[in-house]
């Protein structure tokens, strides 16, 4: 089967019987074919991570990489690679230490998407947070039925989702897994026990963060007691994680969603003092990963053919992604080179005008797909040639400022959506020895979650992603409204590029930073196979995008020449701060080359 597509439910059943014999009879061979194992091997030295957006070399290796954004994460998956395990191995004990090293962005009380290629097949692993039942399309609606402030529905335990991502990891290492689960926690154990120095960027949020400190939890752990942030450097220790981690390590991922770190999950959601939540110890224990078919879509640049596939609704960002590769294709864009390396405004115009048209899509159209029918039956019909051929025709020499939604073969009853600050993630990109692949983002959305923590974790915010507002002005129901057990959309899109010819898996990427993880995919995507850079020169271009309203700059970025151009042509051009973060890897003659985002703490390991 190709790359292009998701494993039908048949190929499921037997590659499962299949794993799960191929194991067994490694067990029953003994010592003539004894089972890889894991023992971690602390590192010699914790140094203080730095992130100073200086530019970062990029990293060659020849049979397996690993990407993520701290360096303690990385060097986990490394070793887990080393010592026999697989892509996905390596993704869960990667995640471990991440919830310990930058609980900001994501942790094991949050969600995550995982894209997963075995050399043959690519599926989509579902592990987003869902609405507790007892939540209602008024949830973040006040007494007189206006959308709350975001940080007003945002602290507290109102914007927590029950978490996605150990459910959805067990099941990818059920499939794919090598490595005995309990082994993978092995790192973030012993670092959580013996602890890991403060990075640079966590010191910064945390000093940044005006409402963290105020959960008791989060204010004896990562405060002093005159309510400073501990300085960067610190050795910081976090025994109450290293017991839940032994705990899910022993029985798997059931010691999360049932029992004692259940009933403190739920006694913290609904015990807070001033923004409960509803979510009950009946949402954890019902929680269930899903596999989806993930979204590809074909892309030609230079007379050369590829295939990108990317995370379906409830994620928004392939179908994005997808929509404005495509406009762009239609408009004089690719004969646009890059001058001084940066983008020119020409290219800009062109490029923030198809985001135009692709937001106002996705804030129409996308929502959990098991709540909301895809326009004209199927999700692809935003892709379709003739239909991005209409979109890109209305693209003119002055900017349209904001877009409105096409209909791509059928009517819906929905209303837009406003926009809806996101937030937050955190990217792992992974080749293993064996052929398969993953991307994964994952997530707790703000900035340190709903700013509650416990036993020893962050509880994220993901409900706030749904938009606030259940209808717009004429009574239309928005898709992404809250219901209970529905999934918010998600701007998460990690991506996979296959060459379309051979089947050859060529890149492996992804992005944090909420809404621009959109921009960012879709940046690093054209700056590697339009402008021919090498991922790492990719992921170091400046940020800019349209969320269809200003066109958005990264600041100190571009020439004051650029900005004036655009603003002739109609821009609204704001210079803002991007959350960023691109880890990525792509395929070489000699094996494999790996980008981190300067933006980030990230490096990229491998043999």
């Amino acid at each position: 089967m190709s790359p292009a597509h998701a494993r039908r439910p048949y190929s499921r059943r037997v590659r499962r019987l299949v794993h799960s014999l191929l194991i067994a009879a490694g067990l029953l061979a003994g010592c003539a074919s004894t089972p890889p194992s894991f023992t971690y091997q602390p590192p010699s030295e914790l140094p203080p991570v730095a992130f100073n957006g200086t530019a970062k070399p990029g990293w060659a290796t020849h049979t397996f990489a690993v990407a993520a954004a701290h360096p303690l994460a990385v060097d986990a998956g490394y070793q887990v690679l080393r010592a026999g395990g697989t892509a996905v191995d390596a993704a869960v004990a990667v995640q471990a230490v991440l919830t310990l090293v930058e609980p900001q962005s994501s942790g094991i009380g949050g969600g995550a998407f995982l894209l997963h290629y075995d050399g043959h097949d690519v599926v989509a692993y579902d592990g987003r947070e869902t609405a507790p039942a007892a939540a209602t399309e008024r949830l973040f609606l006040d007494a007189d039925g206006k959308p709350l402030s975001f940080h007003a529905a945002v602290v507290g335990g109102r914007s927590v989702g029950v978490p996605g991502v150990l459910r959805m990891q067990e099941l990818a290492h059920r499939e794919h897994g090598r490595l005995p689960w309990a082994t993978l926690f092995a790192p973030a154990i012993w670092l959580a026990e013996n602890g890991f120095p403060i990075s640079e960027r966590l010191h910064a949020q945390l000093s940044s963060d005006r409402f963290f400190r105020n959960d008791p939890a989060a204010f004896a752990y990562f405060y002093t007691a005159d309510g400073k942030p501990l300085p960067a450097g610190t050795r910081l220790r976090n025994p109450e994680l290293a017991q839940v981690l032994r705990r899910i390590a022993r029985e798997g991922s059931s010691a999360f969603y049932e029992g004692e770190v259940a009933q403190a999950i739920v006694a913290k959601v609904r015990g807070h003092a001033t923004n409960p939540g509803a979510m009950t110890l009946a949402d954890l224990a019902g929680y269930r990963a899903r596999e989806r078919q993930p979204l590809c879509s074909d892309y030609r640049a230079h007379a050369h053919d590829y295939r990108i596939c990317g995370f379906p609704p409830p994620g928004s960002g392939a179908i994005a992604v997808a929509q404005i590769l495509g406009i762009l294709s239609q408009t004089p864009a690719s004969g646009i080179p890059l001058a001084n390396g940066l983008p020119t405004a020409p290219w800009l115009h062109l490029y923030t005008e198809a985001a135009r048209l692709a937001f106002a899509d996705r804030g129409l159209y996308v929502g959990d797909p098991d709540f909301v029918q895809p326009p004209a039956g199927r999700w692809e019909s935003l892709l379709a040639p003739a239909y991005l051929a209409r979109r890109a025709r209305l693209i003119g020499p002055a900017s349209m400022k904001t877009a409105q939604p096409g209909n791509p073969g059928a009517a819906v009853a929905l209303a837009p959506a406003e926009a809806q600050p996101e937030h937050g993630t955190s990217q792992v990109s992974i080749v293993d020895p064996y052929g398969n692949a993953v991307s994964m983002t994952t997530t707790v959305e703000d900035q340190f979650g709903s700013r509650q923590m416990v036993k020893g974790f962050v509880l994220n915010n993901e409900l706030t992603d749904f938009n606030f507002a259940p209808a717009g002005a004429d009574g239309r129901p928005v898709a992404n409204r809250v219901q209970p057990g529905k999934r918010p959309r998600s701007s998460m899109d990690p991506t996979f590029v296959f060459d379309k010819a051979s089947g050859q898996l060529v890149m492996v990427t992804g992005a944090m930073g909420g809404p621009m993880i959109i921009h960012q995919v879709a940046k690093h995507l054209y700056g590697v196979l339009d402008w021919g850079l090498d991922v790492q020169r990719a992921i170091e271009l400046p940020n800019f995008g349209s969320l269809n309203g200003p066109t958005l700059l990264e600041p100190n970025r571009f020439p004051p020449a650029t900005v004036r151009a655009l603003q002739s042509m109609g821009h609204e051009v704001e210079q803002v701060p991007f959350p960023a973060g691109i880890q990525a890897i792509q395929r070489t003659p000699g094996g494999w080359f790996g980008g981190a985002d300067p933006r980030r703490d990230g490096i990229v390991m491998g043999d």
